[in-house]
């Protein structure tokens, strides 16, 4: 189209009813081209209002259906239309308040928030500018005091020069004071302006490790998280750095003096350990064992000889310690003598077996603790406190007389005062009272005889002192220094005198402790409590043991949780010479141990490490030191000897301990019992699995196995016996042991043949004809055959004949036909001797 057509050309210049744009147009192998296009605005109509609609409007305004009656709802009238209409603008006028009132409340609060904000960080801010002034204000004064020391010495120095090599002239004493001025004057570095030298937080924040990396304000938990700046430079390490960087610009190398350390040295250390007892960096360490020679890491050991080298090449101390020294806190302190007090004596009744030291101690008590025992002895050690009648208190301890009970009364023995030796008057020195006399020699105890049972018609006191002489007791009676009382326990004769003699004799003992120091004590018994745990009896000899005191005891340790007396009543302490019932352990001691009381758990737990640690060691450096050809001779010994395995339970330590001294001691060179496993409390599955594995049988003495274990014991077959009276047990083990052993072969002779003729029968072989010339001759006994009175050979008949008849016998001066099994060399004048074995069942 053209202009001459009287229309606008086309063109994209943004009339009334476009504008433009642009279009990016994109094609193959990458290439685009930008378009202009014209986009045309939407034309949006909007109707005019017409007079009807205006009207409209109009009339449904309120104030039109006010003034017209007709457009009034029905049956409301004129004022209450008005009323409605009021009530309406009240509220419109109350939203808007409402709507207005918020507006400023809310501003109001955003200005607060503003104002605190902007406080927060004006006090913050003035903070780290005043921190900031002191710290500058600091090492400004530090500097200008070092640069006046400085000064001052090296005008001394310069002084001083002229006077060394003794100038007095006045020329020299104006040269030295022209160079200490001078060296005044240039002793102080130039000094930088004070804005150049201050530097600027914003300037030096973040500079990295090299600048002040020192956290400013508060940590966020965003900072944090993020991890924003870094490992930061504590304080301590600025100052360090600020120091050392201001000795180097005066000149100053002064190195801090190394300190020398004892550093206590163990048997064994690891490296790390010991840089740290030498306050030394672990790799300094591990580097100065290379150069010797080790490749080694911080976590490995060394032992003390090398750990001393290091210790030297560092310039240190040796103090050698060894492991042994965790115990020297439990070391016997040295009582003072004005500390030490009185106390009672403790007497042991010692004597044989069924010689009456139960029941004499029952009359001291007025007690019955005899049919308390099984089978009327006693199995267990039994500590006791007697008051007597003159008021003086006597803590006596009851010791088993049987043979197994050995190491029961040796204990009796070592930790009394007096022994009481009981000796039946009927029955005289038996071998438990020879040993009970060894054992009171060996504990350098005095003692006292006591002639029991001197009511009985057969009693013959004379006869048991004249007994003791052999055993180098010389009662007083005999001129000796042994007191001797004759008492009868079951008529209560003598008990008054025997104990004025036992009152006599500690008095001559003097016996003191100090009851105000900690507490020592010997473990007369032990054992594994099913309500109570490990319950040891232990008799105090020195100190007092209460409630809560931290105690070790052989390889066990533990907080006293109660003390029970020997009467069953629970006390809070117990002084020396008392018996008590000790409740708190962590494991069964062993009878024997010594209660040590210490200060703190880590101790107690430390030297029952310790003991457990040397137990083991002990353990091993035995087996260790077993050659091989011990041990092949121990295997071959084993081979040929039967064994009857046993796991054995009992009720306290003592009577576990006897019971295997005992077993151990039945047997011979062809049978023994092997004691598997013996301990303290009730059978367990533990111990019917291992009975099972060995094929052994469960022991059980005064303890019975619980449900679990009877279960166990039934389903594998295991048998558990239980026994009361150590007689029986070991009677019964006997028995059992008796049963392994080879039955012995006895040769009986019955009769003698002489060889007449010899005949040579087809299918049989050499045939001997024989006259029966002593006893009588049968088919199933054995034989051998004599020549010269020479075994020949040893044999069983293949055939005896009685003419031609087969014969189980032949009687004496009766002819037969023998022929032997497997052998055809007889001739004539041999003799053949008939004989039958028999086995015969041997017991130990």
């Amino acid at each position: 189209m053209s202009d001459r057509d009287g229309k606008k050309p086309l063109g994209l210049g943004g009339g009334a009813g476009g504008r433009s744009g642009q279009v990016k147009q994109s094609f193959s192998h990458g290439r685009t081209h930008n378009v202009v296009v014209e986009t045309k605005r939407k034309r949006v109509v909007t109707p005019k209002p017409s007079a009807a609609g205006a009207a409209g409007l109009r009339a449904n305004t309120p104030a039109a259906v006010a003034s017209d009656p007709s457009r009034r709802p029905a049956g409301i009238s004129e004022a209450e239309m008005e009323r409605r209409l009021k009530a309406l603008a009240a509220a419109k006028a109350r939203e808007a308040e409402d709507i207005a009132r918020r507006a400023a409340e809310e501003k109001a609060r955003e200005e607060e928030r503003e104002r605190r904000r902007a406080e927060i960080e004006a006090k913050e801010r003035e903070e780290r500018e005043r921190e900031e002034a002191l710290r500058l204000k600091a090492e400004e004064d530090e500097r200008r005091a070092r640069e006046a020391e400085l000064r001052a010495q090296r005008k001394a120095e310069v002084t001083a020069k002229p006077a060394e090599r003794g100038a007095t002239s006045t020329a020299d004493r104006v040269a030295a004071e022209t160079a200490a001025a001078r060296a005044d004057k240039g002793a102080a570095p130039r000094r930088m302006p004070e804005r150049a030298r201050a530097p600027e937080p914003d300037r030096d924040r973040g500079k990295g490790r090299g600048g002040d990396n020192r956290r400013e304000g508060k940590l966020s938990l965003s900072q944090a998280l993020s991890g924003e700046g870094g490992r930061q430079r504590s304080l301590a390490a600025m100052k360090r750095k600020q120091e050392k960087a201001r000795a180097k610009a005066l000149g100053q190398s002064h190195r801090a003096e190394k300190q020398v350390r004892d550093v206590q040295l163990p048997e064994t250390i690891t490296v790390g350990e010991l840089a740290n007892r030498m306050a030394e960096r672990s790799a300094d360490v591990v580097k100065t064992l290379m150069k010797m020679g080790m490749m080694v890491t911080a976590n490995q050991t060394i032992d003390a000889d090398t750990a001393e080298l290091v210790i030297e090449e560092f310039g240190h101390r040796t103090v050698r310690v060894s492991d042994a020294d965790v115990e020297q806190v439990i070391d016997s302190v040295e009582d003072r003598e004005e500390d030490l007090r009185s106390r009672p004596p403790i007497i042991t009744i010692m004597g044989h077996v069924d010689h009456g030291k139960t029941s004499l101690l029952d009359r001291i008590r007025q007690a019955n603790v005899v049919s308390g025992e099984a089978g009327g002895i006693t199995q267990h050690i039994g500590a006791y406190q007697v008051r007597a009648e003159s008021g003086a208190l006597l803590s006596f301890l009851d010791t088993p007389g049987h043979a197994a009970f050995t190491s029961m009364r040796a204990r009796g023995a070592n930790v009394t005062d007096i022994v009481v030796l009981v000796v039946a008057a009927d029955d005289a020195v038996m071998p438990q009272t020879v040993e009970a006399i060894s054992h009171a020699k060996a504990a350098g105890v005095p003692m006292i005889v006591a002639i029991n049972k001197i009511d009985k018609p057969t009693a013959n006191p004379q006869k048991v002192r004249t007994d003791l002489l052999q055993h180098e007791v010389v009662v007083e009676a005999m001129s000796g220094d042994v007191q001797d009382v004759e008492v009868s326990a079951h008529t209560g004769q003598g008990i008054d005198q025997l104990l004025e003699a036992i009152a006599l004799q500690a008095e001559i003992l003097e016996l003191r402790a100090n009851p105000q120091r900690s507490a020592l004590g010997a473990v007369i018994e032990a054992k594994l409590d099913v309500g109570r745990g490990p319950v040891a009896t232990v008799l105090v000899q020195n100190g007092t043991l209460k409630q809560g005191d931290i105690f070790v005891v052989g390889e066990q340790w533990g907080k006293v949780r109660a003390l029970i007396n020997d009467k069953g009543d629970r006390v809070t302490e117990a002084g020396p010479s008392t018996p008590v019932e000790v409740l708190g352990l962590n494991g069964t001691p062993e009878a024997g141990d010594v209660l040590n009381v210490v200060e703190t758990e880590a101790q107690a737990r430390e030297i029952a490490d310790y003991r457990v640690q040397a137990a083991k060691d002990k353990r091993a450096a035995a087996g260790a030191a077993t050659t091989l050809q011990e041990l092949m001779a121990k295997a071959k010994a084993d081979e040929s000897v039967a064994e009857l395995p046993v796991v054995v339970k009992a009720d306290v330590q003592g009577s576990a301990e006897a019971i295997v001294q005992a077993l151990e001691k039945v047997g011979n060179e062809e049978v023994r019992v092997r004691v598997l496993h013996y301990g303290v409390g009730a059978i367990t599955e533990s111990d019917v699995g291992l009975a099972e594995a060995s094929g052994a049988p469960v022991i059980g003495f005064n303890v019975r196995a619980n449900a679990p274990a009877r279960a166990s014991a039934n389903q594998k077959g295991v048998e558990i016996r239980y026994y009361s009276i150590i007689y029986d047990l070991i009677d019964d083990i006997k028995a059992a042991a008796s049963g392994l052993l080879s039955a012995e072969v006895r040769e009986n002779f019955i009769g003698y043949a002489e060889i007449k003729e010899v005949f040579r029968v087809t299918g049989i072989g050499n045939v001997a004809g024989c006259l029966v010339t002593e006893g009588v001759a049968r088919r199933s006994a054995g034989v051998r055959l004599l020549r010269d009175n020479v075994v020949i050979h040893e044999g069983t008949l293949k055939t005896l004949k009685r003419f031609k008849d087969e014969v189980k016998e032949v009687q004496s001066g009766q002819e037969c036909g023998m022929a032997f099994e497997n052998y055809d060399d007889i001739r004539q004048g041999d003799v053949i001797e008939i004989f039958e074995r028999e086995e015969i069942e041997r017991k130990l």
